[in-house]
């Protein structure tokens, strides 16, 4: 039997929850999170994690599964993810995966890539450059060496940076040469499901969605994750932020607006991550469902044709 993964993508606050709760009933299926800020489960207010109800309404997997305090990286993911499919298409034709992080994304679907070995001492080097002159100094090197990675990864990070950066000179080649170079096949197909909007529609969904969050209680929620501010996990939007307002580097309202600012620098990441793909399906974020279900069924449809001829 031929088996569908419906990989549901788009920048943050466009809807994708709802549409994959939509598509998971209609389906009879469940659902698989790649956003890997929602793995944590002592973050969920800043991560837009799933309502209670949205759970109850599609079962839900990799959603707050791992503490922060895990160490947890897109190699496991994948390797987990690849079992939890396998287990669901014994019994449904049909899965949903949905998520922004893109690198998680496709791991799933593409595999990850192999990188060559490089010289421990260009990474120790990249931190001690890190600590003393600061990440806006490796981000210009990094545009220097590889302006694709510089555009697409997230630059804010700065274990991905300095990851990127240690590939290029040890290899003296750019990081983005290295991407996608497997081929590997997978026991399903993949129909991916991008919904988008004008740009100033994306921007005004997430200005209001961090209101939002601070309207639930974000402030709070991060107050509790201070003493463990370092790790790796809350290296993120929307916490990195509060973290500066709690140890009083920045004023409440400045730390509101520096989320939201970088909020939508990565939900920019994001398209340009996705836009790559030439293979999805873009839609609307108002398109109606029934529509976007139409589009899965006829790709299953010629899929199953193809198979046959």
């Amino acid at each position: 039997m031929n088996k569908f993964l419906i990989s549901i993508v788009g920048p943050t606050a466009i809807g994708k929850t709802a549409l994959s709760i939509k598509l998971a009933n209609y389906f009879n299926t469940e659902i698989i999170s790649a956003d890997s800020r929602q793995f944590f489960k002592e973050m969920s207010i800043g991560t837009a994690a799933p309502s209670q109800e949205e759970l109850a309404a599609a079962k839900h997997h990799f959603i707050h599964h791992k503490s922060i305090q895990d160490i947890y990286n897109v190699g496991a993911f994948e390797k987990d993810a690849l079992a939890t499919l396998n287990r669901l298409f014994k019994t449904h034709d049909v899965v949903i995966m949905v998520g922004g992080s893109g690198l998680y994304v496709d791991a799933v679907v593409k595999g990850l890539d192999d990188f060559p070995e490089v010289n421990t001492s260009i990474r120790e080097n990249l931190n001690t450059q890190l600590e003393t002159e600061g990440l806006p100094y490796l981000q210009n090197q990094l545009k220097i060496l590889d302006e694709v990675s510089y555009k697409n990864i997230a630059i804010d990070n700065p274990k991905r940076v300095i990851r990127a950066l240690e590939i290029c000179i040890g290899t003296g080649k750019p990081y983005a040469s290295f991407l996608n170079k497997k081929n590997i096949n997978r026991n399903f197909k993949t129909i991916t499901i991008g919904l988008t909007a004008e740009r100033e529609t994306i921007y005004n969904r997430i200005n209001q969605r961090v209101d939002m969050m601070m309207e639930q209680g974000l402030l709070e929620e991060v107050k509790t994750l201070l003493p463990f501010k370092n790790l790796n996990a809350l290296n993120t939007v929307g916490y990195k932020e509060i973290f500066n307002y709690l140890e009083g580097e920045w004023t409440l309202d400045f730390a509101v607006s520096e989320i939201k600012k970088n909020s939508r620098r990565f939900a920019k990441r994001q398209l340009t991550w996705f836009k790559r793909d030439e293979n999805t399906f873009w839609f609307d974020y108002l398109t109606k469902v029934d529509k976007i279900i139409k589009t899965c069924e006829n790709q299953k449809n010629i899929f199953n044709q193809t198979k046959l001829n």
